[in-house]
C-alpha cells in the first residue's frame, strides 16, 4: 500500500473512531464519516470492504488502545491497589469527555449482538484479555468481571446525561462502588 492511501485510510478510520465512541457502530453513515475525514464517499470502497468493515477495525482499535493503558500497572501492585487505579481512570471525566480515545464499549455495547460476529468476538477478546490483565489470581475473576459491568455501564450512563453534577455523581458513585 502505497503512503499517501495509507494516510487516507487512517484518516477514515480516525473519522470512524470518533464517529463510533460517540454513537456507536451502526448510526454513523460512510458519508459522514468520509466528510469527516475530508473525502467523498467514492473513495471509500478503495481503502474497506464495507461500513461494518470499517467499524469493526475502529472497535478493535479501540479497544486494543484500552488494553495498552494497562501497562500503567506495576506487577507488584496490589489486586486492591490495580482495582483502584482501574477505577480511578475509567470512571474520570476526562474519559466520559474524550471524543477520540475513550472506551467504545458503552456506545456499542447494545448494538454488538445484532452486528457481524466480529464484533462479539472482538468484546469477548477484549474482556479476556482484560480479565487476565486485572485478575493475578484465578479467585480475582468475578471481582474484576463484577467491576469492568460496573464501570461500563456507569461510563455508558455518565455519557449520557452529559456533562453536569449528575454525570459526575454517577462516575463518583460507580469508582466507590469498585474501590
Amino acid at each position: 500500500m502505497s503512503d499517501k492511501k495509507a494516510q487516507t485510510r487512517e484518516r477514515i478510520l480516525s473519522a470512524a473512531t470518533s464517529a463510533l465512541l460517540k454513537r456507536g457502530p451502526v448510526d454513523p453513515s460512510v458519508g459522514e464519516v468520509m466528510s469527516a475525514a475530508g473525502l467523498t464517499v467514492g473513495g471509500f470502497y478503495a481503502h474497506f470492504e464495507s461500513k461494518d468493515a470499517l467499524m469493526l477495525e475502529a472497535f478493535r482499535e479501540l479497544l486494543s488502545k484500552r488494553r495498552v493503558g494497562l501497562k500503567m500497572f506495576d506487577p507488584q501492585m496490589s489486586f486492591a491497589e490495580r482495582r483502584a487505579l482501574a477505577a480511578q481512570f475509567y470512571l474520570s471525566r476526562k474519559h466520559r469527555d474524550t471524543e477520540d480515545d475513550g472506551c467504545p464499549i458503552p456506545s456499542s455495547l447494545s448494538e454488538v449482538a445484532h452486528l457481524p460476529e466480529g464484533f462479539r468476538e472482538a468484546l469477548e477478546e477484549h474482556v479476556e484479555l482484560m480479565v487476565a490483565s486485572l485478575a493475578g489470581r484465578p479467585e480475582e475473576i468475578d471481582a474484576v468481571l463484577s467491576d469492568m459491568a460496573l464501570m461500563i455501564g456507569g461510563l455508558a450512563l455518565a455519557r449520557a446525561l452529559g456533562k453536569g453534577d449528575l454525570s459526575d455523581r454517577v462516575l463518583r458513585a460507580a469508582k466507590k462502588a469498585v474501590i
